[in-house]
């Protein structure tokens, strides 16, 4: 049977938390950082340091264009990832 057309406005996807997971460790260590907009588990000392730059980095982004992780559109949210990982390179 066809649907019938929502008179609801079709909500967009947004994005409510990031999850950083780092795979490498093999120290036993139990790594975790909590941001407003991350959690990151895991990972060696180097990987799980360079994903706190990364959510420090993104923290920073967000402050600057004044708005919380839910108000930016989600291709906005890949995008600031984009630049901040091409500056750390």
């Amino acid at each position: 049977m066809p649907r019938k057309p929502s008179s609801r406005k079709k909500q967009e996807s947004r994005v409510e938390g990031i999850l950083g997971v780092g795979l490498d460790s093999a120290d036993g260590h139990r790594r975790v950082t909590r941001t407003e907009e991350m959690l990151l588990v895991g990972g060696s000392g180097e990987t799980h340091e360079r994903m706190q730059e990364t959510a420090i980095r993104f923290g920073e982004a967000l402050e600057k264009r004044g708005k919380k992780l839910p108000e930016v559109p989600v291709k906005d949210v890949l995008e600031m990832f984009r630049e901040i990982h091409e500056k750390s390179s």
